[in-house]
């Protein structure tokens, strides 16, 4: 069954997930400002100065703008460039630790499980790591109450998981369960997520510069409260409602770009790790239910 999408007017309606309620106070202030400006002139003063339309040329402004919402959209696509190749990764490493370790012993099963198990878990804790929130139910129901104190105590837990995961199968090839080749290339995947972990921290912890920021935002401000000067004597009191309406919109792209520049936090805008995180859980419990070394009975079963 198909996603159904919502009507266009639905979409255009939606309060929710919008940058209406951050830019309202700033385009109420702009607009109130064209209204107190219109009435002023309307009495009498001279307040219509078109010269001042030069200031801040439009395009000058556009372009800052159109540069400021690139770059915040190209912070939030790497982001999840990172964690689609994060959740192939995973998807990866756990079918072939599934198939290749052989089970030599009865507990090599459980083993197995609770490796598979530590995979998901560096997804979870690398989603918590990105947000700043401490350790939950979701991560301790994969790692157990005994690892989760020890990624308390870690100073970066998602390393402390790859830890154990290269540990373990290393421990596999010494005791011949994995050959050479198969070990090395399950160590590869390992080190393609940590990967995908170093590029989210590295859009995490460089943001946006400081003065391009303010220069932005001082920039929008001044066009904006000059902009009444300029439409105050061909269109009167409708200064207002236009100035409202151009600083709407923005200051609505200012704040998409400010609203994607980090895109691992759980506002309306930002990536779904949860469901991420979700979808990877319940492909590693599907897999466990998959029995390795099956292929004679599948292969009976279609004739092969």
């Amino acid at each position: 069954m198909g996603v159904v999408k919502p009507h266009w007017f639905q979409v255009a309606f939606k309060l929710k997930g919008s940058v209406i309620p951050a830019v309202m106070p700033k385009v109420l202030l702009c607009g109130g400002f064209g209204v107190l400006i219109s009435v002023l002139s309307a009495r009498g003063l001279a307040l219509a100065w078109p010269i001042l339309g030069n200031v801040i040329p439009s395009i000058v402004l556009g372009l800052l703008l159109v540069f400021r919402t690139n770059t915040a959209y190209d912070r939030f696509w790497e982001g999840r460039k990172a964690w689609g190749a994060l959740m192939n990764t995973v998807r990866n490493l756990t079918r072939r630790i599934w198939v290749f370790v052989d089970e030599t012993k009865s507990s090599d099963r459980a083993h197995k499980q609770t490796a598979l198990r530590l995979i998901v878990a560096f997804a979870v804790a690398m989603k918590l790591h990105l947000r700043g929130e401490p350790m939950n139910q979701e991560l301790l129901g994969l790692v157990g109450n005994r690892c989760g104190t020890a990624l308390q105590q870690a100073p970066h837990p998602c390393l402390k998981i790859a830890f154990w995961i290269e540990d373990y199968l290393q421990q596999q090839y010494k005791e011949q369960r994995v050959d050479l080749y198969q070990v090395t290339t399950m160590n590869a995947l390992l080190d393609v997520m940590v990967d995908s972990l170093g590029a989210c921290e590295r859009i995490l912890k460089t943001p946006m510069p400081m003065a391009y920021a303010i220069h932005l935002k001082q920039l929008l401000l001044i066009y904006c409260l000059l902009l009444p000067f300029q439409l105050v004597g061909e269109i009167g009191f409708w200064t207002g409602p236009i100035v409202g309406l151009v600083s709407f919109t923005l200051f609505g792209i200012e704040e998409i770009g400010i609203e994607i520049e980090n895109p691992f936090g759980r506002d309306h805008n930002d990536l779904p790790l949860d469901d991420i995180c979700n979808t990877m859980t319940r492909n590693m419990e599907h897999l466990v239910t998959l029995v390795p070394s099956a292929y004679e009975d599948l292969a009976e079963k279609l004739s092969i």
